[in-house]
């Protein structure tokens, strides 16, 4: 029986000891899911554990599964609610921001790496969208509430981004393997509109159906981890259906999610804790295994131009795709700068980067190595850097109880709505507005010309008016500051 006891206590040292690790490192915001990735590169064949791992095929199908129960749990987590202010820009960000991104660092991989056009622009669709279990993770372990258009749009974006990325990757995998499945353009249209519409409604009407069952199931008796099991195989279901008729797996079981969390909010609830331990085990199995696939004696000779590549893909490629992609949603720059540098990547890359190797695209071990260098800089650089600069740029709101932080950010002053605007600045001393009949919430909405979320700020003469509290889309508090910015 020791080749199932040397093997499982193997494994269960190697994830007990990347907790403990992690839990510790967290506390110093050195992201968790890097410490995953690191402690299963140490136990492959460079490491002192010295393991050959080369199963390719076992780790595309593990991180495809472990993907879809991160989606799941993300999606169950999101409300509706979140969509008023970050759906239109997240569906730019998640369309033509991906190919921006991946135009970009395919550019700068030709150069630094001397590769022919579509293995550069096929790394760049590897490395172009940002990931979901990254972004889920590091903003809920981050200790910071982002503003809601923020936090809604990067966290809607990473749910959504990923058949764009699918769709370009065995887009240029059929270029380089010229597998060309019936006629140019045409076809790749056909593909990506296959991708997007078949992921969408079979996500969304599995989503209703399972919320009718759940609606009519006695699930408060059984437990909420019988009901986080239910939801995980129903939407592994969705995810695999999805699959199988050409749409894309990850936006269906992302929306399978949405649909059942917020149709059935209250039952959720229950199993949303089990659900969470299901994500936290899907991505350390992921990232462990991931990390074990990984020889760095082979990375060597690439570090320097692989890091270039990840230095375009943060610094260059993905704050052009955002600035471009948010210019007409009336973001503030500081939301801007803040969503360009939160592109996150992840485990989405490392398994993207096993399909060349898969359908023997030449140089694929050489795509393998750059895009978890890509990985490892992101989570390294990116993944501990967001509580600093979501403070820094003041996009972060003040912890809850917190009234000096609260005044620090809101203000002193707390204004009545229903108040004209008009009496209100001239009490303070401030300029007359055009309308000075007009209520003070009402007045804020409009002259910030954009759906309002908490810890907006409108700067006018020399004091600052927030939306210090949001019931529903209205304003229901307003905060003044005089003297300066808040």
């Amino acid at each position: 029986m020791d080749f199932i006891y040397i093997p499982l206590l193997a494994a269960a040292a190697l994830l007990f000891l990347s907790l403990v690790l992690g839990v510790f490192s967290s506390r110093a915001g050195f992201p968790l899911l890097l410490v995953f990735l690191l402690a299963g590169g140490l136990a492959g064949e460079d490491g002192p554990g010295g393991y050959h791992f080369d199963n390719f095929p076992l780790s595309f199908w593990v991180g495809n599964i472990a993907l879809a129960v991160i989606l799941l749990d993300g999606g169950l987590r999101t409300s509706f609610s979140r969509f008023r202010t970050g759906l239109k820009p997240s569906l730019l960000l998640a369309t033509l921001g991906v190919v921006l991104s991946a135009a970009l660092t395919g550019l700068a991989a030709m150069w630094l790496l001397d590769l022919q056009w579509q293995h550069g622009m096929l790394l760049g669709a590897i490395v172009g969208s940002t990931d979901a279990a990254a972004v889920f993770a590091l903003l809920n372990r981050s200790g910071v509430a982002l503003n809601e258009r923020v936090g809604a749009t990067l966290e809607i974006e990473s749910g959504m981004n990923d058949p764009m990325a699918v769709y370009l990757t065995l887009a240029f995998i059929g270029l380089i393997t010229a597998a060309e499945a019936g006629g140019g353009a045409a076809a790749m249209g056909l593909a990506l509109a296959q991708q997007f519409g078949w992921g969408t409604l079979i996500g969304a009407a599995g989503g209703f159906a399972m919320a009718a069952l759940v609606q009519r199931t006695p699930v408060e008796g059984a437990g909420g981890g019988i009901f986080g099991l239910l939801l995980g195989s129903a939407g592994l279901g969705v995810f695999a259906l999805a699959g199988l008729v050409g749409g894309s797996g990850f936006l269906a079981v992302y929306l399978f999610g949405l649909v059942v969390g917020n149709r059935t909010q209250p039952k959720v609830e229950a199993a949303l804790v089990a659900m969470d331990g299901y994500a936290w085990l899907a991505q350390a199995g992921m990232f462990l295994l991931l990390g074990l696939l990984v020889t760095p004696s082979d990375m060597v000779m690439t570090a320097w131009p692989a890091l270039g590549v990840a230095a375009v893909l943060m610094f260059v490629a993905r704050p052009a795709a955002v600035w471009l992609c948010l210019a007409p949603h009336r973001f503030r720059p500081n939301e801007v700068w803040f969503i360009a540098w939160v592109g996150l990547r992840g485990a989405v890359p490392i398994v993207l980067a096993i399909f060349p190797l898969m359908a023997g695209v030449p140089q694929a071990m050489l795509l393998f190595n750059v895009a978890f260098a890509v990985v490892l800089a992101s989570l390294l650089l990116q993944g501990t850097t967001i509580s600093f600069l979501a403070r820094r740029l003041g996009v972060a709101l003040p912890p809850s109880g917190d009234e000096r932080q609260a005044r620090k950010v809101f203000g002193d002053f707390t204004l009545d709505v229903a108040a004209a605007i008009g009496p209100v600045c001239e009490f303070y001393g401030l300029a007359p507005p055009d309308e000075p009949g007009m209520p003070v919430g009402e007045w804020l909405a409009r002259a910030l010309g954009r759906p309002p979320v908490v810890g907006d700020h409108l700067e006018r003469d020399a004091a600052t008016f927030s939306v210090r509290a949001m019931d529903g889309p209205r304003i229901s508090a307003v905060g003044l500051k005089l003297g300066g910015d808040a």
